[in-house]
């Protein structure tokens, strides 16, 4: 693939999470969270995206979000499950994406608050209409998805690289 080509970098919250007592990094979903990312996969598949690779968080509620929401997709991308998702800072999320093999076209990244909000905002050098203002009011809700796309190898994603192009959150 060219790294002239489009490029898209999806990233998705998980959704709400319940609040046993259990670890964080165990913490199941909520009923809520159950109903919302099913949504947010048929949101996902609406758009005609069709990731490549999908990396998901070890945490239980982001792999519990990623198995509702892959059968929602036309088909479901190769999943890696990568414990340096979990508490992510927005240096860590961006070194990560940086590893991506250029094949990759478009990306899924499903992980946690506030790594997935500093992300999105820190990327988008642009945005399509009032997305950025929209992302950024919410607050990045549970199984929120923004989408960011970009051109260039996954090795020059930085600040500013990209334009925010989607933002979507299933109670808004």
């Amino acid at each position: 693939m060219s790294v002239e080509a489009p490029r898209r970098i999806v990233l998705l919250r998980h959704a709400k999470a319940d609040w046993p007592d259990v670890s964080d990094h165990d913490r199941p979903l909520a009923e809520r969270g159950r109903k919302d990312a099913p949504v947010a996969g048929r949101w996902l598949a609406g758009t005609g995206i069709t990731p490549d690779l999908a990396l998901c968080s070890t945490a239980a509620r982001t792999r519990e979000t990623w198995k509702l929401v892959a059968p929602e997709l036309p088909r479901r991308p190769r999943t890696v499950y990568d414990e340096r998702l979990y508490e992510a800072s927005l240096g860590e999320l961006i070194a990560v994406l940086n590893e991506t093999d250029d094949q990759v076209r478009d990306l899924l990244l499903i992980a946690h608050n506030p790594g997935v909000h500093a992300l999105a905002d820190a990327l988008a050098g642009k945005a399509e209409g009032d997305t950025l203002g929209r992302l950024n009011r919410s607050g990045y809700p549970t199984a929120a998805i923004a989408v960011l796309t970009f051109t260039g190898d996954w090795k020059s994603v930085e600040h500013g690289v990209g334009t925010l192009a989607a933002f979507w959150a299933p109670h808004s």
